[in-house]
């Protein structure tokens, strides 16, 4: 049996990620071995592949990695002192963050600590949507203290973690904005959010009194945004290659602005498994690509405009 990775060749457009075959992996003490059905490709994994951020920099001396910080799949082999699952549960985690990921294969060892289990209530797909945007959307709104009636604008309400944000953003019964392009309007609307497009007009012409604003987008969209914020705004910025100059824009206007890492709790994804299971959140897959056009999965990414996730199927 051989288990087929991909992997980054070089840093570079999508064409340097390349498949590999190694042995499959044994679980040392506290490890599960786990079969990947489905792992979620997320925007860092494309700015590593470019060469760009920490993970990139850390690991250049280490090409060919493996990428992937978000997988779905079935327990295959227990390693000593590992007693959470039994062999065939069905997890999902947000795994290897941030240095070593590994979530691009078809078999993986992790710890035991960082996996949820996957009730038969939820899909295996939305199982992997979840992990690293959700937590992301989850603790940006944290970070942000966002109660019930302030108004909160969402940058890029449609994308992965914006899809979430905009979700619980509305459970803390906040009145929630979000930008979009028109194609997205109606979706954000159905799920309750007040969308705007920002092809016809920049938001800062549209909105204003903001008590919150979560920027999922960095860069000039958020420096336009924070022209929509009243005093004593709060902004949290997710992008880390703008963070530094969005903060340091918002502190000189007035506001408290801090940027983010996301930080992997496997009991915050527990909380979401419930919810989707229940109902009360609802995961946006846009598309599900098979592994070997895993080219076209990271092209799908760069356009900056996919509703809700695109996952890899990692067994086809």
């Amino acid at each position: 049996m051989e288990n087929t990775q991909i992997a980054i060749s070089s840093f570079g457009g999508p064409e340097t990620l390349v498949m590999q075959s190694t042995e499959i992996p044994t679980p040392q003490t506290g490890e599960v071995l786990v079969k990947v059905a489905f792992a979620s490709v997320n925007p860092i994994d494309v700015k590593t592949r470019a060469g760009l951020g920490w993970a990139a920099e850390q690991n250049k001396d280490q090409l060919p990695w493996v990428p992937g910080y978000d997988i779905s799949g079935k327990i295959e082999a227990l390693g000593e002192q590992a007693q959470r699952f039994v062999v065939g549960d069905n997890v999902a985690g947000f795994i290897g963050f941030p240095l070593q990921a590994g979530g691009y294969s078809q078999y993986v060892c992790v710890p035991e600590s960082e996996l949820s289990l996957v009730s038969d209530a939820i899909t295996l797909e939305a199982a992997a949507a979840l992990p690293l945007a959700g937590q992301t959307a989850a603790q940006a709104l944290s970070n942000a203290e966002l109660k019930e009636g302030e108004r909160v604008l969402i940058l890029a309400g449609a994308g992965g973690a914006g899809h979430l944000a905009v979700q619980f953003a509305l459970a803390t019964k906040a009145e929630v904005y979000t930008t979009c392009s028109e194609a997205n309007l109606d979706y954000l609307a159905t799920l309750g959010a007040h969308a705007i497009n920002y092809n016809f007009e920049p938001v800062s012409q549209r909105l204003n009194q903001v008590d919150v604003l979560i920027d999922l987008v960095g860069g000039d969209a958020a420096l336009d945004a924070l022209k929509c914020l009243s005093d004593n705004a709060r902004v949290v910025t997710v992008p880390t290659n703008t963070a530094e100059m969005i903060c340091e824009k918002a502190q000189m206007l007035g506001f408290s602005a801090t940027g983010m890492l996301v930080d992997p709790q496997p009991e915050q994804l527990d909380t979401m498994l419930y919810m989707v299971s229940v109902g009360l959140l609802k995961v946006e897959i846009f598309n599900i690509f098979p592994m070997n056009q895993v080219v076209d999965a990271h092209k799908q990414i760069e356009t900056g405009h996919t509703r809700g996730k695109v996952l890899l199927d990692m067994q086809s």
